[in-house]
């Protein structure tokens, strides 16, 4: 008898923000519904009961570590450029030790394709092993470094070394809402990976027990600092109700905190009238392919909010709100002026998850 063995894929996951794990997630899903005999070892600094809520443990193993640091945010809207770079420095002073301890890793495991999204240094680790490697992405971080450069000289050769990695990469399946990620010396083009959620407002409203009646507003963010005085604002809109997923949450009488183990955030964003939120690739990837208005504020020092500003105005109902307003609750106009905004002319073809999974299974052999 034949001894085949079975194909083992690394999968790492950037930790910043949960756009890059949805969209891992939807595509790792695809991958056990197209090859149930892969095993797919999840390698993340996201919390793993965010990763147990949207994938099966069955085919899949999960190792908790952090191969890229993002940005380091003051919130969900504005980071801290200085304290980024002084991070990753000390995560560059490792790097060589941590690429050696992936390296042995890879061989140990058997792995036969590495997949990141978007972390550059497992690619280097998989290069130097020789292992295949495979990128998943709207944008690289040497993109959103580089914009630091003028600001301080020692971001140079951080965006350098990443670029590097990048450009050790066999292929990148490139999202929509993208810069050119022109590091990547392969590339091609996948739809959006999102799919429409279901209506579920009877479930919803019969759990926190609220208006069906009144227009639903989901505030999306992942932390938001609201005085008393902003939440004084939104509690006297009384023709709304007001939706957070956890751990976003205030106890007002017409907000109400939803668990993302209650209902898939898709079924929420599906449930709801409208979305308050910053530009990220998961919420406008979610509010298109439920074809949801968008209110949304500037998201500063972050180069990818011009791309998916863009992304909001072709493809979106929206509004855009002050930073300034959002920050003090001052939602009412805007509420008020959303509904009369035009539809967004381009449609979107979504899917890409499966379209990844097939490219990725045939990668791997």
């Amino acid at each position: 008898m034949g001894n085949s063995k079975k194909k083992v894929i690394a999968y790492y996951v950037s930790a910043h923000g949960y756009g890059h794990g949805v969209r891992s997630c939807d595509i790792i899903r695809a991958l056990n519904r197209l090859d149930p005999d892969l095993t797919v070892d999840v390698v993340s600094g996201l919390p793993q009961e965010f990763l147990f809520n949207r994938i099966s443990s069955a085919p899949n193993s999960f190792r908790n570590d952090a191969f890229d640091l993002g940005m380091v945010q003051k919130d969900s809207i504005r980071v801290d450029v200085p304290a980024t770079l002084n991070r990753l420095e000390r995560l560059f002073d490792r790097r060589e030790e941590r690429i050696e301890r992936e390296i042995r890793y890879l061989q140990e495991s058997g792995v036969d394709l590495v997949i990141c999204d978007i972390p550059d240094l497992p690619l280097e680790a998989a290069a130097k092993a020789g292992v295949p490697r495979m990128a998943v992405g709207n944008f690289g971080w040497d993109w959103i470094y580089a914009g630091f450069t003028g600001r301080d000289p020692r971001w140079a050769g951080i965006v350098d070394r990443i670029r590097e990695a990048y450009g050790k990469t066999d292929l990148l399946l490139r999202l929509p809402f993208s810069d050119s990620m022109e590091a990547f010396p392969v590339i091609e083009d996948i739809p959006l990976v999102a799919s429409p959620g279901k209506y579920r407002r009877d479930a919803i409203a019969g759990l926190v027990r609220c208006d069906m009646r009144k227009k639903w507003i989901l505030i999306s963010f992942t932390s938001l600092s609201w005085s008393g005085q902003a939440l004084d604002r939104i509690e006297r809109l009384k023709d709304y109700e007001f939706f957070t997923v956890h751990p976003l949450s205030w106890s007002r009488c017409n907000i109400h905190t939803l668990l993302r183990e209650q209902f898939p955030f898709s079924d929420i964003v599906a449930s709801v009238d409208a979305v308050v939120s910053k530009p990220g690739f998961g919420i406008l990837s979610d509010c298109v392919v439920n074809r949801k208005p968008l209110i949304y504020a500037d998201r500063s020092d972050f180069p990818e909010f011009e791309v998916l500003e863009a992304g909001i105005r072709r493809h979106l109902k929206h509004l855009h709100i002050p930073a300034s307003d959002l920050y003090i609750g001052n939602l009412e106009s805007s509420l008020e002026r959303i509904w009369t905004r035009p539809e967004g002319k381009a449609p979107l073809r979504h899917g890409g998850d499966s379209v990844a999974a097939g490219r990725i299974c045939s990668m791997a052999g």
